[in-house]
């Protein structure tokens, strides 16, 4: 699928301020915040059980691409951002800081999501099949929606909610 960048970078050794982005070693220490040139001002944050795991699903299954991820020596993900067209998600491995101990896993709290990512795809059946094959829990099947476009919602693999679409709320009239 163009636009898709799904391959794995080799771990770095240098510890844990070690990055990768679009495939290059870097020294990750944080960027001062600005909205000059930001494409996105709301970004969803997610944290998994297996990070990794979940980040190579979702840029399989949804077309995400790799901008930045943070490995920790555990195998896990300090920080990582992924990107679909101009959107972005934040995610981390499942971590007992003072942030972490604000969240909770769908699993932990009967299945629910206190809230849900929409993903403006060109096509959702080619994103719903993906879904499908990729083991992913379709909650809501594809549809024709009435305010326009074509979406359904899912779970992924840690069962975080997806609604994805084609309907782009940015190009509405």
């Amino acid at each position: 699928m163009p636009g898709v960048n799904c391959a794995r970078a080799a771990r770095p050794t240098s510890g844990p301020t070690a990055a990768f982005v679009h495939g290059s070693l870097l020294r990750y220490r944080g960027a001062m915040a600005t909205t000059t040139n930001t494409m996105s001002t709301a970004i969803p944050v997610l944290r998994y059980r297996n990070a990794p795991a979940a980040i190579d699903w979702l840029c399989t299954v949804f077309g995400f691409t790799r901008q930045l991820v943070v490995p920790n020596d555990r195998g896990g993900v300090i920080h990582a951002q992924l990107t679909l067209g101009g959107g972005m998600v934040m995610l981390g491995s499942v971590m007992d800081t003072e942030f972490g101990k604000l969240l909770a896993q769908p699993d932990e709290i009967g299945g629910v999501e206190t809230q849900s990512s929409y993903l403006v795809v060109p096509d959702a059946d080619a994103v719903y099949a993906r879904v499908k094959s990729a083991g992913g829990e379709v909650v809501r099947e594809i549809r024709d929606e009435e305010y326009g476009g074509r979406g359904f919602a899912c779970r992924d693999l840690e069962k975080h909610l997806w609604s994805v679409g084609t309907y782009d709320p940015w190009a509405a009239k």
